[in-house]
């Protein structure tokens, strides 16, 4: 007899209801220091590192007023079977892979720069990485992209995060000779290794898109999950810099942010690569011949050059400034104290975070969010394996205090 599916419909992610104050001085105070820095920026540097420093300040705002979550979608989808979060990847990958396809095919450019993505090896530096950061990102709360928004949205532990994130990234870049090493398979793309083409190459993704979706779709059916909790909104223009923004209106911005990028650097969004060359030079100030690691080699000129010339590092910056700004346009800037049993956990999710991301090629939006637009093998490899390191992280995570969405709870 077949199962009778439950029918399960899915609610809004944002709710209209009373917002907070905003919070005028720290607005006002995220706003100076935006502009003070965008004029550094452009007068130390390029006008275009001062456009991808905005582009950053736009992810930063889309990410915290959709709280879009790439570590809560994994784990809501591994402990209770709530597709939410994933129903909204998928969207934005399909929105990302059909602009790719049309820059990366066209060489289509702002700044004159060819366009490349990010198309990795797919071996067991890769396997092995992205399995440790699906651990270390329920362990540290929040993914690469979720540890700066929600740095600059003003949750504590997240600094602690943030920091085992760069000694994370340093000790991976010091033991990278190693990992690449280790057997692989070349890079490989679904478009141009296969001889499908751009065109054939989105039309596979786009079916496999559509075929994760239906699935979704049927384990939602059989488990109706609960749903997640609705943000808080409000009506009118006002609920664009005011209220919550629903998941899917940011995953279209995330998709479409991530391709002007490409379109402006040459490469797609990326976040990790700043956590390295931030704690190398830290090192460097030590003494320490970071220069000589096999990391470094063939790109000394960033260890010896202002960090507001690495297009990553401005980039991160305006993720924490955009999201600092929209948290206080909230009202939601209130930092709290830690408990230390998070703070341990933060910490060491940072460093796994870290290490892992520079064995996989990069992090979720690196290596899963930019790998999979760009139509690599690899970044598939990496969902595959984080949502693996997700999974046994749920078993982890009350050891050091932290909940799991549960079954029977009403909301995830």
């Amino acid at each position: 007899m077949a199962t009778q599916l439950k029918p399960w419909n899915k609610q809004s992610t944002t709710m209209v209801a009373p917002l907070n104050p905003v919070q005028k001085p720290l607005v006002i105070l995220g706003i100076l220091a935006a502009l003070l820095l965008l004029i550094t920026i452009v007068s130390v540097t390029t006008i275009t590192q001062g456009i991808l420093f905005i582009i950053g300040i736009a992810f930063g705002l889309a990410l915290l007023y959709a709280r879009f979550g790439f570590t809560s979608a994994f784990r809501r989808l591994m402990s209770v079977g709530n597709v939410q979060g994933l129903q909204a990847h998928m969207v934005m990958l399909a929105v990302a892979t059909t602009l790719f396809a049309v820059i990366l095919s066209t060489g289509f450019s702002f700044t004159g720069t060819t366009p490349s993505g990010y198309v990795s090896p797919v071996g067991i530096s890769v396997i092995a990485g992205a399995f440790m950061f699906g651990i270390g990102m329920q362990m540290g709360s929040g993914c690469a992209s979720g540890t700066l928004y929600t740095v600059g949205g003003g949750q504590s532990s997240m600094v602690l995060t943030l920091l085992g994130f760069i000694g994370g990234s340093v000790l991976g870049a010091y033991h990278i000779v190693f990992w690449r090493e280790l057997p692989a398979l070349p890079a490989i793309s679904l478009a141009e290794s296969t001889g499908l083409g751009y065109l054939g190459g989105w039309v596979l993704q786009l079916a496999v898109f559509a075929g994760i979706y239906a699935i979704t779709v049927k384990i939602a059916r059989k488990r109706n999950p609960p749903q997640m909790a609705p943000l808080k909104t409000t009506s009118g223009w006002k609920k664009i810099w005011r209220g919550a923004w629903p998941l899917l209106v940011a995953a279209v911005v995330l998709a479409v942010l991530n391709a002007i990028t490409l379109s402006v650097r040459g490469n797609p969004w990326g976040i990790t690569s700043a956590f390295a060359l931030w704690g190398s030079k830290f090192l460097q100030t030590f003494g320490v011949d970071v220069a000589s690691w096999g990391y470094w080699q063939g790109n000394t000129a960033a260890l010896n050059q202002t960090v507001l010339a690495d297009s990553t590092s401005v980039m991160n910056f305006g993720i924490i400034l955009g999201s600092f700004i929209a948290a206080s346009f909230q009202g939601n800037f209130k930092p709290k104290k830690i408990k230390p049993g998070v703070a341990t956990s933060s910490i060491l999710g940072g460093i796994l975070m870290g290490y892992g991301a520079r064995l996989a090629f990069g992090c979720n939006i690196g290596a899963y969010f930019g790998g999979i637009a760009s139509f690599s093998l690899h970044g598939w490899v990496w969902m595959s394996m984080a949502l693996a390191g997700t999974y046994l992280a749920l078993f982890i995570r009350p050891i050091f205090g932290l909940s799991n969405p549960n079954p029977k709870d009403s909301i995830c």
